[in-house]
């Protein structure tokens, strides 16, 4: 019997060829646009999984508000990770992280600057899951001056794994001891490291400091442990530990400080949320966004529906020329339920052949799918466990779903009645089908609009005044290294022609190099009186390199020795101060964790406020010293040939350390990838937006075709009486265009809506305009008129003496 239905659906959907192809391509489409974000999906929700304990992994996380400020930190001082060891019994263990940037690693006589280094604790292994494929977990990063290395890393270093015992020269720091190579971290982790420094080797990590923010805290919690229990304690271990060093500084009780408004409140993350649901300040990398899974899931599913809604649609519109079938079967002695088999095998036939399809295009399509995307993705044999079964329900759950009403409806004709002919058919009547046809486009309508709104905001963002010039400004990174001659780098790369301007500091808008300190405007150390600022280190060819605007005062000379205690602020700080004219007030700046000693500086000038962070935040106080920072070089060209200039400048850089790589990025190009996240999920939206439309726009296709097929007794007799072209597809399209509407007018609210919400994540965005609404809803009549218009003027012009003689 089974057999026979699919012999049967087999020679139905070959007689059918375009209604098949329609099907099978438009099913294809939508499952391998599913498919390939069920790949990025999966792919964000399983970061850190491979941690064996991260259900009992929390990261310790900081809300500091003071000074005016209010911000959330991913960082936490660096005896908490004792103190939740010593007096919490809940703990099972603690690991602690720290950044400090890039390192030079030698290697023969070349020197080569590696990013991916980070120092932890000992217990880092005890912690997270980590194979070690050479040395001793327990014992690798005991001793200061130690160092643990990926396989790859040790490989490129070493040409082995067996790596044990060898030493490096790292940083100024001199050598270190490999103790331990582990398996290449997991690109599915919030951290990845290449090289693992021992903690005990800085003694920033043994400071008992308890409001200096700079290590990633991590605390393992033993079995069983109820962590809102656990958190609740937070509070009184921060009164504990932090509340004498208040009292200390500020001469502050910890019930004081709060109740004045401000806050040094201690969180908990769960290790398995930090990937999307984490954008603090000191991150360990760049995170996801749990709303772009959100998003693509609903777009997915969205794309599934449309597919399943052609199938319907197109299976219900050729009623007519299933309907005598039907009743010479009934009127034969076929059982409606066995009807249904056959209908419902022609729709799992074609699913199981759309499925294969779809499966091919998106596996080809992956690696393409991974550039756009910044991902890695790859199906393995492990990928194929949970993806094979996945592919036989899809084909299962799709092919019924698709095919349940089709069936439901063909079979259920009336065999007396469709014999008799008085079977209505066409698109008029079909009530769920005009609905379906609303949904498609509503979505696609809801996507058009998403698309817009995203890219206008994309552009936006690139094209705001951000208070700085960020054009033809060559970084160029590590000019620490070059030591006393960094000064000689930038007095040559200064004379050369097509350079504007030259300036020496790690500070800049585009870098990670941040500062953060309160500074108080009275020697006193009054709360009430104190700005959380970020504080850096510029010379006084800043302002002017970066093409940042004084409002008030005069910016910093090489002329004036006093200047070493000046400063400026921007318009923030100023307004924070709460003072008419800062010009020539002082500030302290505590110049220990135990703000013992101070340092007093003079406001010299105030600057217009400049984005130094990203768009998603509001502008923050700066405050800018004088001094020598000589973490980058910056460089200001005006030249039409910028590939000739940095040829130059790395000439000089190599002809006076020759044995360093020279390292640069161009500003522009930084401040994009700053929002490389928000790029990437607009170009995917954008693509499946397209994709989206097409599969509306292929049903749409074949319902216009049937349409026509319908009524093509009525195009004849019009023609006959004189109807031109314009007449009758416009008669064949209104119907259609009416639908287009209603999704329209069901559309624009919840698009608003949705992507208003989005918006509201960037504290510097343009308002949803007017013009997007109605570009959208033109965009969707045409695509739909478009589509309509392909069979409507080729009924329209079938020659009427054809039709009317064969009805």
């Amino acid at each position: 019997m089974f057999k026979n239905y699919l012999k049967t659906a087999y020679r139905t959907l070959k007689k059918n060829v375009g209604f098949t192809a329609i099907n099978v391509f438009g099913l294809a489409l939508g499952l391998a646009t599913c498919m390939l974000i069920v790949f990025y999906v999966v792919d964000e929700l399983s970061y850190d999984k491979y941690n064996i304990k991260a259900d009992r992994i929390y990261r310790a996380n900081m809300q500091i508000k003071f000074g005016g400020i209010d911000q959330k930190y991913a960082s936490s001082p660096a005896p908490l990770s004792a103190a939740f060891q010593n007096d919490y019994p809940e703990v099972e263990r603690t690991c602690r992280l720290l950044q400090r940037g890039g390192y030079n690693v030698k290697k023969g006589n070349q020197i080569i600057h590696e990013n991916k280094v980070i120092l932890a604790d000992s217990t880092l292994f005890d912690v997270f899951t980590l194979p070690m494929v050479a040395g001793d977990p327990k014992k690798a990063l005991v001793e200061p001056k130690t160092v643990v290395l990926t396989e790859t890393t040790a490989k490129r270093y070493f040409n082995t794994t067996q790596a044990v015992g060898k030493t490096l020269t790292l940083g100024e720091n001199g050598l270190y001891k490999v103790t331990g190579v582990i398996k290449d971290m997991p690109k599915q982790s919030h951290f990845n490291y290449d090289f693992i420094l021992s903690m005990t080797t800085t003694q920033e990590s043994k400071e008992n400091a308890w409001f200096s923010n700079n290590f990633n805290t991590y605390v393992l919690l033993k079995p069983g442990t109820d962590i809102k229990k656990f958190e609740a304690k937070m509070p009184g271990l921060m009164r504990k530990n932090a509340g004498p060093q208040l009292q200390s500084i500020l001469h502050l009780t910890f019930d004081k400080f709060e109740a004045d408004g401000n806050k040094y409140q201690l969180s908990l993350m769960p290790l398995l949320d930090i990937h999307l649901k984490s954008n603090l300040v000191s991150e360990l990398d760049h995170n996801g966004d749990i709303q772009y899974v959100y998003i693509f899931s609903a777009v997915a599913i969205f794309i599934l529906l449309i597919a399943c809604v052609n199938f319907m649609n197109l299976s219900t519109a050729r009623s007519a020329n299933r309907a005598r079938e039907v009743g010479v079967r009934k009127v034969l002695g076929s059982q409606r339920k066995y009807l249904v088999a056959q209908f419902l095998s022609e729709s799992m036939m074609v699913t199981f052949v759309a499925t294969l399809m779809a499966f091919a295009a998106a596996y080809f399509l992956l690696p393409l799918f991974n550039n756009i995307a910044g991902k890695s993705i790859e199906l393995s044999t492990a990928s194929f466990v949970w993806l094979v079964p996945a592919l036989l329900v899809t084909v299962l759950v799709i092919g019924f779903l698709a095919g349940w009403y089709p069936a439901l409806f063909l079979s259920g004709f009336q065999p007396i009645e469709v014999l008799k002919g008085k079977l209505s058919a066409g698109f008029k009547g079909g009530l769920l089908r005009s609905s379906l046809v609303v949904f498609q486009f509503f979505v696609s309508i809801v996507l058009i609009i998403g698309t817009l709104v995203i890219y206008n905001q994309l552009k936006y963002i690139q094209n705001k005044d951000l208070g700085y010039s960020r054009n033809q400004v060559l970084v160029v990174h590590g000019v620490y290294n070059l030591g006393e001659q960094s000064k000689v780098f930038r007095d040559e790369v200064k004379q050369l022609p097509g350079v504007t301007g030259v300036t020496m500091t790690g500070f800049l808008p585009t870098s990670d190099y941040r500062n953060s300190s309160s500074v108080f405007q009275e020697r006193s150390l009054d709360p009430k009186k104190a700005v959380l600022a970020q504080t850096w280190t510029v010379d006084d060819k800043y302002l002017p390199t970066l093409d940042i605007k004084l409002t008030k005062g005069r910016n910093f000379s090489d002329q004036m020795p006093t200047d070493s205690a000046a400063m400026i602020i921007n318009e923030t700080a100023a307004r924070l101060m709460g003072v008419r004219d800062p010009l020539n007030k002082s500030m302290f700046l505590p110049m220990d964790n135990m703000a013992k000693t101070f340092k007093e500086y003079h406001i010299i000038g105030v600057i217009k406020d400049f984005n130094f962070n990203s768009l998603e935040y509001n502008i923050t106080p700066i405050m800018l010293m004088y001094g020598q920072d000589t973490g980058s070089l910056s460089v200001k060209m005006n030249t039409a040939n910028i590939t000739s200039l940095m040829a130059l400048i790395k000439d000089k850089w190599k002809s006076i350390q020759p044995g360093r790589e020279f390292e640069y990025s161009f500003m522009d190009d930084d401040f994009d990838a700053s929002y490389r996240k928000e790029q990437r999920m607009g170009t995917i939206f954008i693509i499946f937006s397209s994709l989206t439309i097409i599969i509306a726009c292929l049903g749409l296709f074949g319902l216009a075709a049937y349409a026509a097929e319908q009524r093509t007794k009525e195009i004849g007799i019009r023609k006959v009486l004189g109807a031109n072209v314009a007449n009758i597809v416009g008669m064949l399209s209104k119907d259609f265009i009416k639908l287009v509407f209603i999704a329209i007018v069901i559309a624009i609210p919840v698009s608003w809506f949705f992507m208003h919400k989005w918006l509201q994540g960037f504290a510097y965005r343009q308002n949803i305009q007017w013009w997007v609404i109605a570009l959208a809803a033109v965009s969707a009549v045409l695509i739909a008129f478009a589509t309509i218009s392909f069979q409507s003027i080729r009924a329209a012009l079938a020659n009427p003496v054809r039709s009317l003689k064969n009805e």
